[in-house]
């Protein structure tokens, strides 16, 4: 099976909202609501995996050209 590439230039835009994705994924949001509302942390596990994907989005934003394969998971941290 042959991989679809984008008819567009990819973006830094394209890039973050492939991480948003991502940590809905996570279900961030969920873990940080769960916080505020009980005060108990988010586990450490889902933070630092939040950070990860921070920081790959970011080196993925700053690569030129972005390649055009950037939601593959090789370049994302694994989701336990």
């Amino acid at each position: 099976m042959q991989e679809r590439v984008p008819d567009y230039p990819v973006t830094a835009a394209d890039v973050t909202a492939e991480a948003r994705r991502r940590k809905i994924a996570l279900k961030l949001d969920e873990w940080e609501m769960r916080e505020y509302v009980t005060g108990r942390p988010v586990p450490e596990r889902v933070r630092h995996l939040a950070v990860q994907i921070d920081f790959a989005a970011q080196a993925i934003s700053r690569l030129s050209p972005i390649p055009a394969d950037f939601a593959d998971d090789i370049y994302w941290p694994r989701l336990w």
